[in-house]
């Protein structure tokens, strides 16, 4: 049965109720609560019992045939929502708006919030170290204009970009963006890039807010930018329903101040995940991450994919993680302090949302507490800042809330005694009707000498005597007991002075509760005009905590500060690859690299395994660790600043979009190519070996003479093309470095250690017999190899050598094909001569 066959005149008054609400919630899956579960209907129904693994059963709504329905309980709905909100769903929370105890008839009741991949702020649905991010994007057809937002802190952020869209998705995937908000008329290739590619979830929304939240904007001169917050606010505020009273100024990115990381960089690097496993455990953030808070940890990622060009702000977290380490009992002390501070953005945001429960005031109110402590640890290092230590508000919190409060906030028990005088009250009249209950018990059992009887309490009869079937025949006339209740082996009986108590008992009770939501209430208020101050609050810890995490591995690692030069020099001793390093079960072969300002590149040679991939990687990583505001792995460092850092490392097909290995290189080439300025990294590792030998040399020796010509720029480029270690002579800002191996009794010992010069032998079959191929593929490949050496001819490799074998090789095809056409068995004497002839001119032509 679906919902728009369904004859509303028909239908029972709630189901016409949840049909109005459903027609404004055409895109989203409707929780309808009804009581103590939320309900889904007809196609939601049938959708989300296939998704969540319900049960569908039928409900009676006026109509011959029972409607779909599936539910969930309101108190564990929590993971059904996400289950749905990770599969792209969108979910509306409909909620009773009225109390069923004051309304004669139908509850009123009202979509309270919409949940989509991008708006969730429910602390348990969140990854505490990493943003959850949503943008909006407008295209202008010459630049992109993007807003974006975390919702669960109130970060908004504006960021212009150019017409191109691999710098677009670039800019997305490295943000992590988990929902973006189009145009209606968006280009079709970008929605099915974001969605069908990246599963990115996509919605639209063509107006813009005007007339709320304009002092997150107002200051903004771009009107781009501004459009592009006012339809992003439309969508959070009109379409999910959001409070965005937490929110902070638009903060104007510019993307030109930072090292440009492109999308193919932070996957090759695996700055933040693995490349074979795609998790976080084994990437360099995760080696760095030592910090003690979320709103650290999501600094500290923020920091190392958004590494800094001033070198004015490198140099100020280079001194402060010398002071830290320097003052290292202050250090551990304060780290200490931090690890009781919880994440105070995102209860921040809680609390404007209105979903702050007492456990999370708790959270704020232990976070508050060690504040002075951390204040006094910054003002003994001189850190420069002044941290608000919020006094008055954790003397309200300690003053208000139960050390132990429970989740909801209508179960009571959420305000200490002393806080409410009238609260005070009711507690104890609470109390004594309690103990009047113990010992109304107790006379009750001599009085009628009914031992075993006992007084309990249900919400359907209240408070009861209770006794056991053996016994009921005590209970006389004159104890004026009234039987309310048989059970299998009980009665259960009520009396006057009983029902007397239990109204002041049961009245005090739902007045405590009602006083206590009230309170808490005020208490919230009060918090609601701290956010702003306690965010600013948060900023400083997380700083704090992201300097302190640096340090600490500064330390645990063996890093140096780095000197920063305008040199264009790089000059690393013993340099090392610090999750390698970390990770490796040998010692780790530590490096040089150095290349004064007339070497541009570093052409590396060497057999596969011995290191070469990991000898450019580590390059890249101190050059980002340094420019982060991190010291190094290394035992000396002097580095220039870089403004673009471009990989091509690795192989591997895009599936998705179905391009080649060797497509995918030339892609990436491509987008270092054009992109690179002289202040530039490029690290091309053996480019070209997804094609033909020919055309992967010719095109390997155009792009390394192309980017050390043209662009200039710091290049390290592998290769086991060793025909192309003769430019060295011809370009003298290019430098022959090889990684070094040896052979022992014919079997193969990488000593990982880079020196000058080429290598020119190929160790192929050695390293697939480290592999542990089969002995019998091993002997064969090398009587090949032995025939195809001494079979060749001796020529020595240079650039015109590249340049000769494609004549050579069209020559020789041209010939083999019209020898191939050619019947010998028909041929007269005169036709054999006229053939002679024009294969002569073949030849000679060529």
């Amino acid at each position: 049965m679906k919902r728009k066959e369904v004859d509303i005149d028909l239908l029972s008054p709630m189901m016409k109720q949840y049909m109005e609400i459903k027609d404004e919630h055409e895109d989203e899956l409707l929780f309808y609560r009804l009581g103590d579960f939320y309900e889904l209907f007809f196609e939601d129904a049938c959708l989300a019992s296939r998704e969540l693994e319900l049960t569908l059963t039928g409900k009676n709504a006026g109509l011959s045939e029972r409607v779909p329905m599936c539910g969930v309980p309101f108190h564990s709905v929590k993971p059904y929502i996400e289950k749905l909100v990770n599969k792209g769903y969108k979910i509306a929370i409909c909620e009773q708006l009225e109390d069923p105890k004051s309304v004669k008839g139908m509850v009123k009741r009202g979509v309270v919030q919409v949940i989509s991949k991008g708006t969730v702020v429910d602390l348990e649905l969140l990854n505490a170290s990493s943003n959850h991010y949503i943008a909006s994007i407008i295209d202008y057809k010459y630049m992109y204009a993007i807003c974006y937002a975390d919702i669960s802190i109130g970060k908004l952020y504006v960021v212009n970009v150019l017409h191109q869209m691999e710098k677009l998705m670039g800019t997305i995937l490295n943000l992590g963006v988990l929902e973006v908000v189009l145009k209606d008329n968006s280009d079709l290739n970008l929605v099915q890039t974001l969605k069908g590619t990246y599963g990115i979830e996509v919605s639209f929304c063509d107006k813009s807010l005007d007339n709320e939240y304009t002092n997150l904007y107002e200051h903004l001169s771009d009107m781009h930018q501004i459009e592009s917050v006012k339809m992003l606010l439309y969508y959070l505020v009109v379409k999910e329903l959001k409070n965005l009273s937490h929110f902070e100024k638009a903060e104007v990115v510019i993307l030109d101040d930072f090292l440009a990381l492109d999308v193919h960089t932070v996957r090759n690097l695996e700055l933040i995940t693995t490349l074979r496993l795609k998790d976080r455990t084994y990437s360099l953030l995760w080696l760095l991450d030592k910090t003690k808070t979320a709103m650290g940890a999501r600094m500290l990622k923020e920091w190392l994919m958004k590494p800094l060009l001033d070198e004015k702000l490198i140099n100020e977290r280079y001194d402060m993680i010398e002071v830290f380490n320097n003052e290292f009992i202050l250090k551990e002390k304060l780290r200490d302090l931090l690890y009781n501070v919880y994440d105070i953005e995102r209860l921040c945001g809680k609390a404007s949302c209105g979903s702050l429960n007492a456990r999370d005031v708790l959270q704020l109110k232990n976070s508050l507490k060690v504040l002075p402590e951390i204040s006094d640890i910054l003002k003994k290092v001189n850190y420069g800042v002044v941290l608000n230590t919020h006094e008055k508000l954790f003397a309200l919190l300690d003053a208000a809330i139960y050390e132990n409060p429970p989740v909801t906030l209508k179960e009571g028990y959420l305000i200490k005694d002393g806080y409410n005088s009238e609260l005070d009250e009711l507690k104890s009249i609470r109390s004594g009707g309690k103990d009047f209950i113990a010992r109304f018990e107790e006379d009750l059992k001599k009085k009628s000498n009914i031992s075993n009887l006992k007084v309990g309490y249900n919400k359907v009869f209240g408070y009861f005597i209770e006794v056991s079937n053996g016994q009921k025949d005590k209970v006389t006339d004159d104890l004026r007991w009234e039987r309310r209740q048989t059970l299998t082996n009980c009665e259960r009986y009520i009396s006057p002075e009983l029902k007397e108590k239990e109204a002041l008992i049961l009245n005090a009770e739902e007045k405590i509760i009602e006083l206590e939501y009230s309170l808490f209430m005020d208490i919230k208020k009060e918090i609601l005009k701290e956010v702003l101050a306690l965010k600013d609050t948060a900023h400083i810890l997380a700083n704090v905590d992201a300097l302190c995490s640096l340090a600490t591995c500064a330390e645990e690692y063996h890093l140096v500060r780095p000197v920063l030069n305008h040199e264009h020099i790089i000059d690393i001793k013993n340099g090392f690859h610090p999750v390698i390093s970390k990770v490796s079960n040998s010692d780790y072969v530590k490096n040089d690299c150095v290349m004064d300002n007339t070497i541009n590149t570093l052409l590396i040679t060497g057999p596969n395994m011995s290191g070469k991939s990991t000898y450019m990687r580590q390059l890249a990583i101190i050059i980002i660790m340094a420019q982060m505001g991190s010291f190094v792995p290394a035992d000396e460092a002097n580095l220039p600043i870089f403004d673009k850092i471009f990989t091509r490392i690795g192989a591997s097909d895009d599936l998705v979009s179905g391009q080649s290995t060797f497509m995918v290189e030339m892609q990436e080439s491509k987008n270092a190519i054009l992109n690179a300025t002289v202040n530039s990294l490029i690290l091309f590792d053996e480019l070209g070996r997804g094609t033909a030998t020919y055309d992967g040399m010719s095109l390997a020796k155009a792009i390394l003479e192309y980017v050390t010509k043209k662009i200039g720029c710091k290049t390290l480029f592998s290769t086991h093309y060793h025909e192309l270690t003769s430019i060295e002579r011809e370009i003298s800002s290019i430098k022959n470095v090889h990684v070094s191996a040896i052979e022992e009794n014919k079997n193969l010992i990488f000593l990982h250690k880079v020196k000058s010069g080429a290598l020119d032998k190929s160790y192929g079959i050695h390293v697939a017999k480290l592999a542990g191929l089969p002995e019998e593929i091993i002997v064969s490949a090398s009587k090949t190899l032995s025939y195809y050496e001494n079979n060749s001819k001796s020529k020595k490799a240079s650039s015109v050598q590249l340049e000769m074998e494609f004549p050579m090789e069209e020559k020789d095809s041209l010939v083999n094909e019209r020898l191939k056409a050619i019947d010998v068995l028909r041929l007269t004497p005169l036709d054999a001569l006229n053939v002679l002839y024009e294969l002569k001119n073949l030849v000679d032509k060529s």
